[in-house]
Formats: C-alpha cells, sequence, structure tokens
C-alpha cells in the first residue's frame, strides 16, 4: 500500500511512542516524514531506524530529523519554512508531542498547568497554524491532532484533560475555517496505550507499569491495554485520502472502555 507515495508529512513528538510509531506508518506508505522533536538524538535515531526498516524502503518513504521546541513560536515557524523549502510542499501534519505534570488539582502549581497546556494545546495552534500557511495555497492538506480519553475528565490530571479536550474544540473549528481549502481536520483520542507517559503515570500512583496495564485491561470489554500502532492505524486513516469526506471528528480509541 502506498498511500503517501509523494506526500511530505511531519509528527511532533517523533522521537518515541505513539509518535514515533506514527511516523513509521506514514513512512511504510511512501510518505517522506518528519520525525520533529526537542529530543535531538532521539529524532535522530528514530528517522534512521525507519529509513532502514524494510517495508519502507520497499514503499520508498524515507524519515528525517528536525529539532524544535513546539511551544516557541518563532522556531515553529522557521522549521516548517524550512521543511516547505527543502521538500517543496508540506501534506500532513500530526500534531502528537505532549507531556503529563500530574497531580492532585489541589496540589497542582500553575507551573505544572502551564508546562501542560503549552505543550499539548499551545503546540497545535502554534504547528497547525504554521502549517496551513502553505496547505491552503496548495488546496490541500491533513492535520491530525492527538486528543485523549482523559478529555472527559481523569482524576489527578486536570492539566492534561484540559489540553486534550482544547484539541477537541480546535479540531472541530479548525475542520470549518480550513474545510473550504480542502484541508481536513480531524484527532483521535487514545485511551490507556502501552507507552512511557503512561509508565509514568503508573509510577505516579505507585504501581509497577505491569501492574497498571492488568488493572487498565481487566476494565477493558477488549480485554487488555492499547499499543502505539494501533493508533498510529487511526491516525494514518485521517491522513490519507481514504479520509477525503471527514473532518471536524473525534475518534476514541480506548478498547470500548466507558
Amino acid at each position: 500500500m502506498s498511500r503517501f507515495k509523494n506526500r511530505v508529512a511531519v509528527v511532533t513528538g517523533g522521537a518515541q511512542g505513539i509518535g514515533a510509531a506514527t511516523a513509521l506508518r506514514l513512512a511504510t506508505e511512501g510518505a517522506t516524514v518528519v520525525v520533529l522533536d526537542l529530543n535531538a538524538d532521539g529524532a535522530k535515531a528514530t528517522a534512521q531506524q525507519i529509513s532502514a526498516h524494510r517495508e519502507v524502503v520497499t514503499a520508498g518513504g524515507q524519515a528525517v530529523a528536525a529539532v524544535c521546541d513546539v511551544t516557541d513560536e518563532p522556531a515553529v515557524d522557521r522549521v516548517f519554512e524550512e521543511i516547505h523549502n527543502e521538500f517543496g510542499r508540506l501534506d500532513i501534519l500530526v500534531n502528537n508531542a505532549g507531556i503529563t505534570r500530574d497531580n492532585l488539582f489541589f496540589k497542582m502549581n500553575l507551573s505544572e498547568w502551564e508546562a501542560v497546556v503549552t505543550t499539548n494545546l499551545t503546540s497545535a495552534y502554534l504547528c497547525s497554524r504554521a502549517a496551513q500557511r502553505y496547505m491552503v495555497p496548495a488546496k490541500y492538506g491533513k492535520i491530525v491532532c492527538l486528543s485523549s480519553r482523559s478529555a472527559l475528565g481523569n482524576r489527578g490530571q486536570a492539566n492534561y484533560a484540559a489540553a486534550k479536550a482544547g484539541i477537541q474544540g480546535l479540531t472541530s473549528t479548525l475542520a470549518i475555517e480550513l474545510g473550504p481549502f480542502n484541508i481536513n481536520v480531524n484527532s483521535v483520542a487514545p485511551g490507556y496505550i502501552a507507552t512511557s507517559m503512561t509508565a509514568a503515570t503508573a509510577e505516579r500512583v505507585g504501581s509497577s507499569p505491569a501492574q497498571h496495564q492488568e488493572e487498565v485491561a481487566a476494565r477493558t470489554p477488549l480485554g487488555r491495554v492499547g499499543q502505539p500502532e494501533e493508533i498510529a492505524s487511526a491516525v494514518a486513516f485521517f491522513a490519507s485520502d481514504d479520509s477525503s469526506y471527514v473532518s471536524g471528528q473525534t475518534l476514541y480509541i480506548n478498547g470500548g472502555a466507558r
């Protein structure tokens, strides 16, 4: 399958977890993927691994690394300009960069609130604004944002829940404003996915990642937690022309949990 042949995609927070899995999936289907991350070594290592992957080579895809603090407005504008200048186009943006700073609300300080809201929500605003400058003239674009099941509320995550709920509002509004330019904007809202971020959550509540996953799996209809590749599959759908008449939607991916 080569749904993304000749397409250029940017994946923020692409050095690990869902971002790395998404970058691999897009490249496997022929895309040139920019692994954008603040962690220069991580982005470079991920890009090298993707480019050397047998399926990527077969599909004609590739991955390159780019370093950027996605909360820094001038840095974001600059890196997107550089990407467009290098490849001559920008077709897909995946707003995946995110962090957690979990704490009960009465203990949460302003720095914990601002760090999470800025990294998870403001970065999506900055990157989407930069990307649409090139998508609008081209009359083509796919923007996919990462929300979360936590947008519905989650103990100890007032900052994260607010940011991820904001992602859904941003997605709906950008779909309205950018739709006339043939730009689709959607989001995915993962439940519990086995990543380093959820491992950190386990440690916060005094559990091991394995034990925490068992507890979550026990109350999930499908009987297990999710994997980054399963989120990447949904992102790839929204990033492809298979979703050409889908916009402004948020897809919850949580194994049937309610």
